[in-house]
Formats: structure tokens, C-alpha cells, sequence
């Protein structure tokens, strides 16, 4: 097991895997650590979207063991992630994993039409009542560690009506986060509207997006393939 130093070094050993280059957060050798042996690679990264997470990627025979050594290192709080089948494979060979849920990662590098009233708020006030109203299961809340700015559209009294969040974005890879639409305010295409802005804007500064969705919450996987993203299955495994 070698230790990496760099979010470069990373990035090249993890041949650029956008889930691998956004678990290093751009912090590798700091609060973040990273790994490799063999071919696999395992990045432990603490409070990164809601969870602290050791994102892994390689084949199982050699993952396998590296992942049994970091989730030592890292300690009992963390939780495996990566791709879903490689995950399910690293539950069968390591006995003290647990599986813990499926879903989804997306991801694009296109930029997309920006015909949206959405603007990034000064602030983040009504985002929590908004979100105890409309997403109470979200990751990303006000004030939590790496949730950095809040976009919406608003309603004719300057009430939000649609939100989404800049949140755990890395250097390389912005991610967005904290998607949520009044239930009242549905069906009018604002979740689409708000995160055609969030994407555009990570976009320009970041060159690649990322997201996570539940598998089955098939409305906002549609909104994000119609913005440019793309899907593939992941999940989590816990000690």
C-alpha cells in the first residue's frame, strides 16, 4: 500500500475517474488521504457529502485488501463507496462489510442553455424551511460543513419556489447538491431551471459536474440527462 500526495498524483493514478478526482476534494495530503496498490486506489475523505467516505476504484483482487487497510487507517466512521457491482464484491470478500444502500452518480462536461431566472441568493435564508417542506432526507443544509451557496428561483413575492446547492465541490469537479422544489410550486419545470443554472455556473469554473440521485427518483434523473449528465450506479458499504 502506497500513499499518495497529491490531487495530481491522484487524479493520473485514477486516470482522471471524475469520482476519484472529486472524493480528493483538491485536499490530498491534508485533511484528505489517498491510497493505491496494484491497480486499485482508496480515498478517504471525512464530512464529504453528508458522510465520511473511503471512495474506492480497481479491480476487487487488489482493492480487496488495500480496503481492508484503509478502512483501518481511516476508522470505524467511514464507509466504503464506489461503483455498485464492485461494492457488492467487496461485501462478499470482506466479512465485517455490511451493504448499505444503492443509488446514483452523475456527471457531465456540457454545458447547457441557459434560459433560467435562477440566481445564485445572497445568504441562505428560507432554504431550511424550503427544505423541511420539500426534501427533508437532502444532504446538503445550510451551514453544514462544505455546503458553500445556495441558487433559486423565486416567486413573484420573492418567495423560493425551486433550490440547489454548490456543495463538496472539488477544484477539478463542482458538485451540486440540496435539489428541492416547493410542492406547491411543481410541475412547472423550475427544478430544471434552477439546476440549468447551478450546472452552467459550475461548469465555467470547475469544467466538469457532479451530482448524486436516488435510483429510483426517476423525474429528477430525467431533468439531469436532459442538462448533459450522465448515470452509473453506486453504493455504500459500511463496517
Amino acid at each position: 500500500m502506497h500513499e499518495i500526495s497529491t490531487a495530481g498524483e491522484l487524479a493520473s493514478i485514477a486516470d482522471g475517474d471524475p469520482l476519484i478526482v472529486w472524493a480528493g476534494q483538491g485536499e490530498v495530503g491534508g485533511r484528505v488521504r489517498a491510497w493505491y496498490a496494484g491497480d486499485a486506489v482508496a480515498v478517504a475523505t471525512p464530512e464529504l457529502s453528508k458522510f465520511n467516505r473511503v471512495t474506492v476504484r480497481g479491480p476487487v483482487d487488489d482493492l480487496a485488501p488495500l480496503a481492508q487497510r484503509v478502512l483501518a487507517e481511516a476508522g470505524p466512521g467511514f464507509r466504503l463507496f464506489g461503483e455498485e457491482p464492485l461494492i457488492r464484491e467487496l461485501v462478499e470478500r470482506i466479512p465485517e462489510l455490511s451493504f448499505v444502500a444503492a443509488f446514483g452518480w452523475m456527471e457531465t462536461r456540457v454545458m447547457p442553455a441557459r434560459t433560467t431566472t435562477a440566481a445564485w441568493l445572497d445568504g441562505d435564508s428560507g432554504v431550511q424551511e424550503l427544505l423541511d417542506e420539500a426534501s427533508p432526507d437532502s444532504f446538503a443544509w445550510p451551514s453544514s460543513p462544505g455546503v458553500l451557496r445556495w441558487a433559486a428561483v423565486l416567486g413573484e413575492a420573492g418567495e423560493l419556489l425551486s433550490i440547489a446547492a454548490d456543495a463538496w465541490s472539488a477544484p477539478e469537479i463542482g458538485f451540486m447538491a440540496g435539489v428541492a422544489t416547493r410542492p406547491s410550486a411543481r410541475g412547472q419545470g423550475l427544478s430544471r431551471q434552477v439546476c440549468t443554472f447551478v450546472t452552467a455556473e459550475l461548469m465555467k469554473r470547475h469544467g466538469q459536474v457532479g451530482l448524486m440521485v436516488h435510483h429510483d427518483n426517476e423525474p429528477a434523473i430525467a431533468v439531469y440527462r436532459k442538462l448533459g449528465y450522465t448515470y452509473r450506479r453506486v453504493a455504500a458499504a459500511s463496517v
